[in-house]
């Protein structure tokens, strides 16, 4: 039966990306979905893009192995920086009406930063999107039985052509669609586990008391990991395409500040709900844990006690989680590349022209995404890698860029050299310390320096 529901269930998906379709008439149809998303909608896409494999596959087991430390850095963080983003960032950037991250920087600096922040972005982008496409292709393997490099194909086709055809309409239908199906799954999936463990007390009754810890109780080497995974996923997302997309696309100032606010309470409501699921696995079946520290902790309970019907929204979820957050980095990857890097300049371009050169921005991002996810298999090690360089080079002239008067173009070059040249040689060295806790302070302290030696003749306003 699954074998039938998963080609049907994408079927389906297709189907909605061909009616939003409907609606792309210019390239701000395409890329900001006219600038008329509700605040349900920014919060729910933004969810939809940032809830990937990793929490259903990945968290859970590191939940259940290291305690409260792992809910701190890997679920609460995802909600700290939305709300860092919806306090401070949002009304400023929503009000200089403009398409992307890359906008910013050539309003507020210069062309050529501009370019290179660019470059930057939709280049990592590619990391994290391959993540999901060998997600998607282990499911695919396991379900249906097609081999893993066939999987990472079939759902870079799949991604590609509902986001090709309808953009951010596109994403945004089937966002809330695949919301939905994440939520009724896992809450299923919750209920039923939960009556066969007596309830959710139980399920902490007998852990140590090191289970409960919010910070490492370990040395250098665990506070490192600690404070690097603290700082790349509650400041590193901070500068990311993929929320100011939704920003942008908001109907109003008020409907993007609540939206990304919305956003938050569901990282934190929902992703919980697997830590649970996981908890209540590996009471009832501690062998489950097994030598891959829990990855597939989640899949297997649901293999061994649930009901064909339990199965279906499960992986429909899953399938949800994975392609949601492939097209949403896409569509923010191909933005970049058709506003920032094309659109500059190519003297008189149309906006059909533009509209048509971001839908090819579409497939060229999925085909880089498709040749890094069949090089390396590491989940997330690719997301680790994409989150760290946007963490030292883009963080700090993107803030003080836009709070300190006296950031400069000479500062925010600075910013990006320093931050990234001292991670890479970190990262090189293989430091004790994480090589990000090195490079983000080193970015802003580049930052101040480079602005108050050589401040701008012209002040910026903005």
């Amino acid at each position: 039966m699954l074998i039938y529901f998963i080609p049907l269930y994408i079927a389906i998906t297709l189907a909605i990306g061909f009616w939003a379709s409907k609606k792309i008439k210019t390239s701000s149809d395409f890329m900001l979905a006219g600038k008329s998303l509700s605040t349900s909608f920014v919060g729910v896409t933004l969810f939809a893009t940032w809830f990937g494999s990793s929490y259903i596959m990945g968290i859970p087991g590191e939940f259940v192995e290291n305690g409260f430390t792992s809910f701190i850095t890997l679920i609460l963080t995802s909600a700290i920086c939305l709300i860092l983003v919806g306090y401070f960032y949002t009304r400023k950037l929503y009000r200089m009406n403009i398409v992307t991250v890359g906008d910013f920087f050539r309003i507020r600096f210069n062309k050529k930063l501009e370019v290179v922040i660019s470059v930057i972005m939709v280049f990592t982008y590619p990391l994290w999107i391959a993540a999901q496409f060998v997600a998607l292709s282990y499911l695919f393997q396991n379900v249906l039985g097609v081999p893993m490099e066939y999987g990472v194909l079939v759902g870079a086709s799949i991604v590609i052509l509902y986001t090709y055809i309808g953009g951010m309409w596109a994403v945004s239908y089937t966002d809330m669609l695949q919301s939905i199906m994440i939520v009724i799954g896992l809450l299923v999936l919750l209920f039923n586990v939960l009556d066969q463990t007596g309830g959710i007390l139980p399920l902490f009754a007998d852990k140590p008391e090191d289970f409960f810890n919010l910070i490492p109780q370990g040395g250098l080497t665990e506070w490192s990991e600690y404070l690097a995974v603290l700082l790349a996923f509650s400041i590193g997302g901070i500068p990311v395409q993929e929320i100011y997309q939704r920003v942008f696309s908001a109907k109003s100032e008020k409907a993007a500040v609540n939206g990304i606010y919305f956003a938050a309470f569901l990282m934190v409501f929902l992703t919980s709900i697997p830590l649970v699921i996981a908890l209540g696995a590996e009471t009832l079946h501690p062998e489950l844990m097994g030598d891959d520290h829990g990855q597939n902790i989640i899949p297997s309970m649901v293999s061994l006690y649930s009901s064909l019907p339990v199965q279906i929204l499960f992986y429909g979820a899953l399938i949800s989680a994975i392609l949601s957050t492939s097209s949403g980095a896409i569509l923010s990857s191909a933005t970049m590349a058709g506003e920032n890097l094309l659109k500059p300049y190519v003297p008189n371009i149309t906006d059909k022209q533009l509209l048509l050169w971001t839908r090819f921005s579409v497939v060229a991002v999925a085909g880089v995404s498709c040749f890094i996810a069949l090089l390396d298999t590491d989940i997330v090690g690719l997301v680790v890698a994409s989150l760290s360089l946007v963490l030292v080079c883009i963080f700090a002239p993107f803030t003080f860029g836009l709070f300190w008067k006296k950031a400069s173009v000479f500062g925010a070059w600075s910013a990006v050299v320093v931050g990234g040249l001292t991670w890479l040689l970190c990262y090189l060295l293989e430091t004790q310390i994480d090589a990000t806790l090195y490079g983000t302070p080193a970015s802003c302290l580049a930052m101040v320096i480079g602005s108050l030696v050589y401040p701008d003749k012209v002040k910026h306003k903005l």
